[in-house]
């Protein structure tokens, strides 16, 4: 075997794991920040605060929210805008999820 093939295979094995460490830790705060965000909607279900049709509909907008983050994570790297745009994205859901508990409406 060619000394290069091994060299690129050995470096590949090392590398990947980074990569994909690199991956899950480069946005903690967007990924805090929708888990909290996930917990609110559960705990307005719970509370009856929510009603199905609500949960179901804030829950949809937690995943485009989760899409905007995976899109931007393809290269391996999210950007300042990336985050920006991501952040924005998670302010308006959250006040969603706030009108939507605090609203007239209760779970039957």
């Amino acid at each position: 075997m060619n000394k290069s093939i091994i060299a690129a295979v050995v470096i590949a094995a090392f590398a990947l794991p980074g990569v994909a460490l690199a991956q899950t830790k480069s946005t903690p705060r967007i990924d805090q920040r929708q888990e909290k965000q996930e917990q609110r909607i559960e705990q307005g279900v719970k509370s009856g605060a929510l009603n199905k049709k609500e949960a179901a509909r804030l829950e949809k907008g937690q995943d485009r929210v989760q899409k905007m983050e995976d899109k931007a994570m393809t290269d391996g790297k999210v950007t300042r805008k990336e985050k920006a745009r991501i952040e924005h994205a998670q302010d308006v859901e959250s006040k969603r999820i706030a009108r939507q508990k605090h609203d007239k409406q209760k779970a039957k």
